[in-house]
């Protein structure tokens, strides 16, 4: 059975990109929505890490490939 909620922004989810930090590699301890573009790109071809990060890089990689940066913005400290 459908919710609807299938295409709704994971509210949590998205709190985390601009909270969490890089575990690892040559962005360690940047924030996840600060993490450029290239970055997200060489995952997607490689492959995303397994788990929640992975999941959390992958949904930034279309956040930003989509233009849509701006859903982040009113989640983040000033």
């Amino acid at each position: 059975m459908s919710t609807g909620n299938e295409n709704t922004p994971n509210g949590e989810l998205l709190l985390q990109l601009v909270t969490m930090k890089m575990p690892f590699g040559k962005y360690e301890g940047t924030q996840l929505s600060q993490l450029p573009v290239s970055y997200l790109e060489w995952f997607h071809r490689k492959g995303f890490p397994k788990g929640k990060l992975g999941v959390l890089l992958a949904t930034l990689y279309e956040i930003k490939i989509n233009g849509l940066e701006y859903l982040l913005q009113p989640l983040k400290k000033p």
